[in-house]
């Protein structure tokens, strides 16, 4: 499958300061590979936390998620009006903490399809070590 220039803001409708996928790496009928540098710089460093920042994890399964969503809007033909929606969050497994700087890379595949909603897992990692692991559920729905 083509990996095209504008391939992120045709697929979703996020976009910044809540958009955590830099790059499609690669992508087939059944899985995506994507990649983010969590900049120094995001504002959720401030916060979380101010003396020892790292990723929220909430962070990093949205990256899966987002990935998941740019997928299904490849391999789908949806209205324009389609847009992708978290059904169900699974089982999570949190193992490397991702820190300011760090580049991460991002996998979802799918597992099932049922109807309209798309089972999947996906994973982060860094630096080849794993750091999530989650099971999700996305569904194409029009918006109003």
């Amino acid at each position: 499958m083509e990996i095209r220039e504008n391939i992120i803001t045709d697929s979703i409708p996020h976009r910044d300061p809540f958009l955590f996928v830099d790059k499609v790496l690669e992508i087939n009928e059944k899985s995506i590979k994507t990649s983010k540098l969590m900049d120094a710089k995001m504002d959720f460093f401030k916060g979380h936390y101010p003396h020892k920042p790292l990723v929220p994890g909430v962070i990093l399964c949205e990256a899966v998620f987002q990935s998941g969503a740019i997928l299904i809007a490849n391999i789908e033909k949806f209205s324009q009006n389609a847009v992708p929606v978290l059904a169900k969050i699974g089982e999570v497994k949190f193992r490397k903490m991702i820190l300011p700087g760090d580049e991460i890379e991002i996998t979802a595949e799918i597992v099932e399809k049922v109807s309209n909603v798309y089972f999947m897992k996906g994973t982060v990692s860094c630096g080849g070590k794993n750091s999530v692991r989650v099971e999700f559920a996305v569904s194409m729905v029009n918006e109003q």
